[in-house]
């Protein structure tokens, strides 16, 4: 199954709502988003999307066959931290374990290398989210280390993996 990221517009909030209001995505991600996520949830989220500085935030819909079915956003970071940015994504249920997520992530990886002054994007799945992790190791991303009771979701104290990719490896990977 083939996906591509594209810019947000208005019109996607309904798969967003749609996507985000489902307990297990939502567990996955950080807290902060209303449950149930509405379509207006997922218009104010895009407003905001597409009114952010483009080099600070490089933020996208992950669609197939045009249709949204999940967010991706790298974030860049401040202070000495300025040429690193934060990785963070999620897709509709239906979607897991199809590949979707990875090929998401190297098409956004893609995107800020060759547009920005970026040169190491990080991510942090918590530990028990083998799949995320999956997602990123076959992107890419080297496993860096364990950041232990480095959250608390829903309760509970949780381990949260640090996984990078630099500018200079991603590169590397791409084909000829």
């Amino acid at each position: 199954m083939k996906c591509k990221i594209r810019k947000w517009k208005l019109s996607d909030a309904r798969n967003l709502a749609a996507a985000l209001s489902n307990k297990k995505v939502q567990d996955n991600l950080r807290d902060g988003l209303s449950y149930p996520y509405t379509e207006q949830d997922g218009i104010d989220y895009i407003s905001d999307m597409l009114s952010t500085d483009e080099n600070e935030t490089f933020a996208f819909a992950i669609t197939v066959d045009n249709v949204a079915i999940g967010s991706i956003g790298i974030f860049r970071q401040s202070n000495i931290h300025r040429q690193t940015a934060e990785l963070g994504y999620y897709i509709a249920e239906e979607y897991w374990g199809k590949g979707i997520m990875t090929e998401a992530i190297k098409q956004i990886c893609e995107y800020v290398f060759s547009k920005s002054d970026i040169i190491r994007i990080y991510a942090e799945p918590f530990a028990c989210n083998m799949a995320s992790c999956r997602a990123l190791e076959k992107a890419g991303f080297q496993y860096e280390g364990t950041l232990r009771s480095n959250a608390v979701k829903n309760g509970k104290v949780i381990d949260m993996k640090m996984y990078a990719l630099l500018k200079e490896e991603f590169l590397c990977l791409m084909p000829r």
